[in-house]
């Protein structure tokens, strides 16, 4: 299981546009699709990844305990779905509905939102104030396949509750750490590995 880390894009960085399909609802999202939100979680996440595999039920936890805040989530698969079919739109939207995410769940066929965003690993997390800049990038807690850290999502929600609350989250961040995006071949962005 290789561990790739988040890139840790500077913080300040303004959100970039995005209009992907969500595979569960067949509808497009955009960036302006949250206009008007406190804040913007976009997750970048796989099917297969037993990084994400370990934290899917905090995942559909987060959806849930913020359906009602002020607050976007997406979750976004960049994986090469030809070469890892467990990541096709198909089994991404089987996958949503197997663990209960309430957000939608996009397909990013080109990679080319992954670049943009400068992902490089599942799950890699990125909270938007609401001047949509960037606020936190890093991991979901201190848990990983494997330790016995506690899987309870509390480096990400501490920095969503500041937000939430207009307050900027803590700088001290740490990386989330995951199974590398799944580049296509000859497209892999300058700032992976």
């Amino acid at each position: 299981m290789a561990r790739t880390p988040s890139t840790m894009a500077e913080l300040g960085t303004p959100a970039n546009h995005f209009n992907l399909t969500d595979t569960v609802s067949g509808e497009t999202v955009s960036l302006s699709t949250f206009a008007g939100k406190k804040g913007l979680l976009i997750m970048f996440i796989c099917n297969h990844c037993p990084f994400v595999v370990h934290v899917k039920d905090q995942l559909a936890k987060l959806g849930e305990d913020y359906k009602d805040a002020d607050l976007g989530i997406v979750a976004i698969s960049s994986n090469d779905a030809e070469k890892y079919p467990d990541d096709s739109p198909e089994k991404m939207k089987a996958f949503a509905a197997a663990n209960g995410f309430s957000f939608p769940y996009l397909f990013d066929e080109d990679q080319s939102v992954a670049k943009m965003y400068k992902a490089s690993c599942t799950p890699d997390f990125f909270l938007y104030d609401e001047s949509r800049l960037l606020a936190y990038r890093g991991q979901l807690d201190s848990s990983r396949p494997g330790n016995d850290e506690p899987n309870d999502g509390a480096d990400l929600r501490a920095a969503i509750d500041a937000v939430l609350r207009g307050e900027t989250p803590s700088a001290e961040q740490m990386p989330s750490i995951g199974c590398n995006i799944k580049w296509k071949p000859g497209n892999e962005p300058e700032y992976f590995g």
